[in-house]
């Protein structure tokens, strides 16, 4: 059993060719993307590549299939009723379906609300509020106001059931594209996202790729399944079938992404849980947080830090680096000095996006004493950690850089793992092998077992 899979990005297109049967990668290829030409290009060249390595014809494999981040990748926007509940329950969605989310929004859409929207250009828009049975004024509102706006994008509505109907009618008497599915928050504090996940990626895969031009490799290949984020998500649960709970990091150079797949529940018993409860399989991606793209961005995160760590240098001297490695994004370091550079902008991006992603603890005085309340996910006794991307794959000192993960007596409440084992994706296999597990999961865990080492 042959078989190839892609994953065509908006810097690079990739291929890796395995023989199933023996778990075995038996060809890996990558070329300079070509979406802003024709996607074939750079898809061709990949699998003229891969057929020298093996000597075999593209038409030899079973398996043909491609993953997709190209031009930003799924961009969505998310509108609920309150910030920290539907539309968090929104973005939650999204994110876990592999999407990039631009912005949420809460309570009524203002005119500058619905400028910036047609400025973002998102591929997607999900509108969410109220529980079943409860607020109507909000989702009926901003549907009136959404539906009139000249994007020719499909909309999803996840709200309060009892709209349904009038929510979709409106959609439609103004021409917009509409997928109706089950609320995002059936009731309050209640989240159920896997009907919108399926949606998202039903969206994705009729109208996205065919906006991107990228249903042409149909003409090489057996098409694009899913975006890239959302197969490293799958690769991630094919791990946790071997390891147990597990959270991944991959820092690259716009964003860094971190997924759990963990249910995080207090480890300590003089906490209160509030918020919403997170969901098993969680990923939150980090748009301010890359080593190339957004190298300013996260330098201006953690300056104090940076520049500390080179205090050898004129401060203008790291900035200037900086600024270069946000230019140069295809950059790659030559020479010990950069490779460090990198390291510790790799260490900031790991550290800032793990303490985003796990779940923290605040302390509040009250006449009863002082009360302990957990938000999100404490995953301080988790003992697993893969990380993956370029600056975590191929640079040297990335232990240095993943130790950003660890939990910091420092700052106590800030729930990230105590003493983690580390594991690397050294072949930059996740998104394949989350492809994979989609149509032999055993084989999936074969090529765990294989290829994700530890460090």
């Amino acid at each position: 059993m042959k078989a190839i899979i892609f994953d065509i990005g908006s810097t690079f297109t990739k291929g890796l060719a395995f023989d199933l049967d023996k778990s075995e990668i038996i060809g890996k290829a990558k070329y300079p993307s070509t979406v802003n030409e024709d996607v074939t290009i750079g898809l061709q060249n990949v699998i003229s590549e891969i057929e020298r390595q093996t000597g075999l014809n593209i038409m030899d494999f079973n398996i043909k299939k491609a993953t997709s981040s190209a031009a930003g990748g799924l961009k969505t926007i998310a509108i609920g009723l309150v910030p920290d509940l539907t539309s968090e329950a929104a973005k939650k969605a999204s994110l876990g379906a592999g999407g990039k989310v631009l912005k949420t929004y809460s309570y009524e859409l203002t005119d500058s609300d619905l400028d910036e929207i047609l400025y973002l250009k998102p591929d997607i828009i999900i509108l969410a509020g109220g529980t079943d049975g409860g607020n109507r004024y909000y989702p009926i509102t901003n549907t009136k106001k959404l539906s009139k706006l000249p994007l020719n994008i499909p909309f999803i509505y996840a709200g309060n059931k009892d709209l349904q109907d009038e929510i979709k009618n409106i959609f439609l008497a103004n021409g917009k594209e509409i997928y109706i599915t089950e609320n995002v928050m059936p009731e309050y504090g209640v989240i159920n996202i896997e009907k919108i996940q399926n949606i998202i990626r039903e969206v994705f895969l009729r109208n996205i790729i065919h906006a991107k031009g990228l249903d042409k490799v149909q003409e090489l290949i057996d098409g694009v399944v899913m975006p890239t984020p959302l197969a490293v998500l799958k690769g991630l649960e094919s791990f946790s079938e071997i390891y147990g709970e597990c959270l991944l990091i991959d820092v690259g150079g716009a964003t860094t992404d971190v997924c759990s797949v963990a249910k995080g529940e207090s480890t300590q018993n003089n906490v209160i849980l509030k918020g919403l409860k997170e969901p098993y399989v969680k990923r939150s991606v980090e748009g301010d947080l890359g080593v190339r793209v957004s190298a300013l961005s996260l330098f201006e995160s953690a300056k104090k830090d940076i520049i500390k760590s080179f205090s050898h240098y004129k401060v203008k001297v790291i900035e200037e680096k900086v600024k270069f490695l946000s230019i140069n994004t295809s950059y790659i370091p030559k020479n010990d000095e950069d490779l460090h550079l990198d390291a510790i902008l790799a260490f900031f991006a790991v550290k800032i996006a793990t303490e985003r992603h796990v779940g923290h603890i605040e302390m509040v005085y009250t006449p009863m004493g002082t009360l302990l309340f957990q938000y999100g996910k404490d995953l301080r006794e988790l003992d697993k950690v893969v990380c993956t991307g370029g600056p975590l794959i191929y640079n040297p000192y990335r232990v240095e850089s993943l130790k950003g993960v660890i939990y910091s007596n420092d700052e106590p409440f800030i729930l990230k793992p105590k003493n983690p084992t580390f594991y690397v994706d050294n072949e930059y296999i996740m998104f394949a092998i989350g492809v994979i597990s989609e149509i032999y999961k055993d084989k999936s865990i074969s090529l765990v077992e294989k290829y994700i080492n530890k460090v």
